[in-house]
C-alpha cells in the first residue's frame, strides 16, 4: 500500500496505533499497576469506605481489570494512530527535506509535549485514593481543555516554523522555542488549580510512583507510536522514490 493516499498512511497509523497501545498496555501491568495496588490498599482502609470491614467483593477482579486496561490500550491506541496518520499527511508539506521517520518522532514526541506532558505538568495523574466523585466532570473538562489548548500551540509553532523558513535554522529554533514555552506559560496560569487535595493519610511516595509510571506509560504509546509509524513508512516511502526515478 503506497504511503503517497490517505489510505495506505491510515492503515499503517491504525497498525503502528495497535503496536503502541500494546506496549503502553504492558508498562501499564508492570510499571503503573504496583502503586494503584498500594493506593487502593489506603483507600479500602478508611472507615467510610463501601465495603470498609464488610468484605464484599469488586464487581470485577484486579486481575479483570488489569486485562481489560491493556485492552483499553489497544483500543486507544488504534484510535490514537488513526489521529496520528491524518495529523502525519496534514503536514506532509511542511519540513519536506526531513526523512519520513524524523518527522513521524517529532510528530509524536510534539503531540505527547502537548496533550501528555502539559496536562501532566497542570493536573498530575491521581491514583484511585485522590480526588472526589462530585468534581469528575470539572476535573475532566479542565484536563481535556487544556489538551486541546497544548494541541493548538503545537499546530501554531508547526505555522511559524514554516513562514520562518527562510531564516536561519538557530535563529528559527529560537524564535519558536521562545513562542512555544511564552504560550505554554500563559496556559500554566490562565487554567485553574485543580479542585482536589491529595489526602494526608496517601504515602507521597506512592503519589509520585503513580504520576511518574502514569507519564511512563503515556510516553511509551506517543513515542512508540512514532517510532513504530515512522518504521513503516519510511521504507516504503523510499522505495517509491526510487521506483519513480528510474
Amino acid at each position: 500500500m503506497s504511503t503517497n493516499t490517505y489510505k495506505g498512511l491510515l492503515l499503517r497509523g491504525v497498525g503502528a496505533g495497535a503496536v503502541a497501545g500494546l506496549l503502553a498496555g504492558l508498562v501499564g501491568v508492570l510499571v503503573v499497576e504496583a502503586p494503584i495496588r498500594a493506593a487502593l490498599a489506603v483507600e479500602q482502609a478508611r472507615p467510610d469506605a463501601p465495603d470498609a470491614g464488610h468484605g464484599h467483593g469488586e464487581l470485577f477482579s484486579r486481575g479483570t481489570q488489569v486485562v481489560g486496561g491493556v485492552l483499553a490500550a489497544v483500543v486507544v491506541g488504534l484510535a490514537v494512530g488513526a489521529l496520528f496518520a491524518t495529523a502525519y499527511a496534514g503536514s506532509r508539506r511542511w519540513f519536506t527535506s526531513k526523512a519520513p521517520f524524523v518527522r513521524a518522532v517529532a510528530l509524536s514526541a510534539a503531540a505527547f509535549g502537548a496533550a501528555a506532558l502539559l496536562p501532566a505538568v497542570k493536573y498530575p495523574a491521581n491514583p484511585p485514593a485522590v480526588g472526589d466523585p462530585a468534581t469528575v466532570e470539572y476535573r475532566t473538562v479542565l484536563y481535556l481543555g487544556l489538551i486541546a489548548a497544548g494541541l493548538l500551540v503545537a499546530v501554531g509553532a508547526s505555522h511559524l516554523a514554516s513562514r520562518l523558513g527562510h531564516l536561519g535554522a538557530p535563529v528559527r529554533a529560537t524564535a519558536v522555542a521562545s513562542a512555544v514555552v511564552a504560550a505554554v506559560v500563559v496556559l500554566l496560569v490562565a487554567f485553574p488549580a485543580t479542585p482536589d487535595a491529595v489526602p494526608s493519610d496517601l504515602p507521597g511516595g506512592v503519589l509520585w510512583e503513580f504520576r511518574l509510571a502514569s507519564l511512563a506509560e503515556t510516553a511509551t504509546l506517543w513515542l512508540g507510536l512514532g517510532v513504530v509509524f515512522g518504521l513503516l513508512v519510511d521504507p516504503a516511502t523510499r522505495r517509491a522514490k526510487r521506483v519513480s526515478a528510474l
